[in-house]
């Protein structure tokens, strides 16, 4: 089965939780091609500069300091970046300008004959004809249990809102947010963990739900969960408010 990965160049969470996900693939299965768009944490493409200046004006300075840090450190010679882990397993590149949605790189993704997409924090709404371009759909992790926590950043909501557990889910994309059909789905106790702590363990439980939803595809086990409209509850990139709130709750970022 042959599988396009769709994600982005962050350099903290995603280039060893790649490395798991490509070292442990179900037999039977390739990742022939790899998108890497431009990193755009927050849900929202924009300058370096705009996102530096959004991330101070709406988390503090504390918290940019901290994520300037993280940052420079990431982009240091020695640590392995995205293409590193790619080059590593021999998984080719995608160069796509533009959206992904485009006839253009709807061609190029198409000329890889993939059987499977996976969206691995992709960052662009996908249309009808991206969705369907792969004969067994297109998959995306969403690390909440949904239907609850539709949206974007939902570690930072859930320890917001004081939540015992939290979860990954991996579904079938559909034309709305958050909404498809989900495949595979595991559950998260949170306890005290930082929002730093919980994205980095929600991201290795994505990718061994990512690995058990590969499995079941090529097995023919496509039986799904309902993820419920009337369910669900959808959150937005956080104000600042939200994030003194968060800090008032006894979350913690760090």
């Amino acid at each position: 089965m042959r599988i396009v990965l769709i994600t982005q160049d962050d350099p903290f969470y995603l280039p060893e939780n790649l490395e798991f996900l490509l070292e442990n693939l179900p037999d039977g299965t390739e990742v022939v091609g790899c998108v890497v768009s431009k990193v755009s944490p927050f849900g929202k493409r924009e300058s370096f500069f705009d996102k530096a200046r959004r991330t101070y004006n709406i988390f503090g300075a504390r918290f940019f300091l901290r994520y300037g840090l993280d940052y420079l450190v990431s982009r240091l010679p020695h640590r392995r970046s995205m293409r590193d882990v790619l080059r590593r397993y021999g998984v080719n590149e995608i160069t796509i300008s533009g959206s992904l949605n485009t006839p253009e790189s709807l061609d190029r993704l198409q000329s890889l004959s993939p059987d499977l997409l996976i969206s691995i924090a992709g960052n662009e709404i996908f249309r009808k004809p991206l969705i369907e371009l792969a004969p067994k759909g297109c998959l995306n992790l969403h690390t909440a249990l949904l239907p609850k926590y539709r949206g974007l950043m939902p570690s930072f909501w859930v320890l917001k809102n004081g939540e015992k557990e939290t979860g990954v889910s991996v579904f079938f994309v559909d034309e709305g947010i958050d909404s498809g059909p989900i495949l595979v789905q595991g559950r998260i106790e949170i306890g005290t963990m930082t929002q730093r702590e919980l994205i980095k363990h929600s991201k290795a439980a994505g990718m061994r739900a990512i690995i058990k939803a590969i499995a079941k595809i090529r097995d023919g086990d496509t039986e799904t969960l309902p993820n419920e409209d009337d369910k669900s509850t959808y959150f937005h990139f956080p104000s600042r408010d939200d994030v003194r709130e968060f800090r008032r709750s006894g979350a913690k970022f760090f």
